[in-house]
């Protein structure tokens, strides 16, 4: 089974509009609202590819029982903590004209530390059954920024961790199987700049960043370089897997359905090679789909045998 911890989780809001302009009134073509939040996302798609899931998490308020609500409505299995304070909503602005998506995050509601204990005995009695953890997202406030690192050490089985900044870096001392990073997450976490990996000087860099944070705890990294694709830096080598062409569409789900591939081939032991090819044809099919958590199968299934994966050079 495949346990997703969202601890911030919202209600997600997308509005589609022509073009976006600062300033401007703007009419909203298209309004869709749905369960959300990093790990929400991982388990709708994870669900889609018929993976054994359970969602968990923080929710409180008349938001957290639209989330509750919408994941009964889709078929996702859901076991989250109640917390007293109100859970968020998140906007995403799709320009149809250009793909762009402008995303606007509260922060989230208070978590008392009493919430939080209890929250733990939740997590280690469902993780008990769990061969891997997804943890996903930002942390709310009142939570502790070594939360995630706590949570890895808590669960027996393979743990992915899909977090930025402070939660990052004091989530990897807990040793995580597996972070995925973007190349901007990377950026922040590591000293100095982070190219997005379009020539090879620009590979060798994120390489080199992505090693430190193996040496900090990570198991492995994997890092989303948007349309060039993705880069794993593990124990047994390091591979980039690049995608054929563009896809143009809503990219804020993307990396959570390549998480949702990492899942399911670290639940079925498959090879680096797989698990990249897996994740990058999945994230660019996602960026076809209108909302984050779907994905288009059909472009799913013809990009599988198109992505290249290359080796390349270890970090010294």
């Amino acid at each position: 089974m495949i346990l997703t911890v969202t601890l911030n989780a919202a209600l997600d809001v997308t509005y589609e509009v022509g073009a976006l302009e600062q300033g401007g009134s703007h009419r909203v073509r298209t309004v869709r609202e749905r369960a959300g939040g990093k790990g929400v996302n991982v388990a709708r798609v994870a669900t889609a590819l018929e993976c054994e899931v359970v969602a968990t998490g923080l929710l409180g308020g008349a938001v957290g029982d639209l989330v509750r609500d919408d994941l009964d409505q889709s078929g996702i299995a859901h076991d989250f903590a109640d917390i007293a304070g109100t859970s968020r909503r998140t906007l995403t602005i799709v320009e149809t004209e250009t793909g762009e998506a402008t995303v606007l995050n509260e922060a989230g509601p208070d978590v008392r530390p009493e919430e939080w204990q209890a929250f733990l005995d939740h997590f280690g009695t469902l993780a008990a059954s769990a061969a891997v953890v997804v943890l996903s997202g930002s942390l709310p406030p009142g939570l502790p920024t070594d939360a995630y690192a706590e949570l890895v050490r808590r669960a027996p089985g393979r743990v992915v961790l899909d977090t930025d900044g402070t939660a990052l870096t004091e989530g990897v001392p807990g040793r995580p199987d597996v972070i995925k990073p973007n190349a901007d997450e990377l950026r922040r976490v590591t000293a100095g700049t982070v190219s997005n990996g379009g020539n090879p000087a620009g590979a060798s860099e994120v390489v080199s960043r992505a090693a430190s944070l193996r040496a900090a705890g990570a198991g492995s990294v994997l890092v989303s370089l948007g349309a060039d694709g993705m880069l794993a830096v593990t124990s047994d080598g390091v591979w980039r897997a690049v995608p054929p062409r563009v896809v143009v569409g809503n990219p804020t789900g993307a990396g959570d359905a390549a998480v949702a591939a990492t899942a399911r081939a670290l639940l079925l032991e498959r090879p680096w090679d797989e698990l990249l090819r897996d994740a990058v044809a999945l994230s660019a099919a996602a960026v076809a789909a209108p909302v984050a958590g779907d994905f288009d199968p059909d472009l799913y299934v013809r990009l599988l045998p198109e992505i290249k994966i290359e080796g390349l050079p270890c970090p010294s």
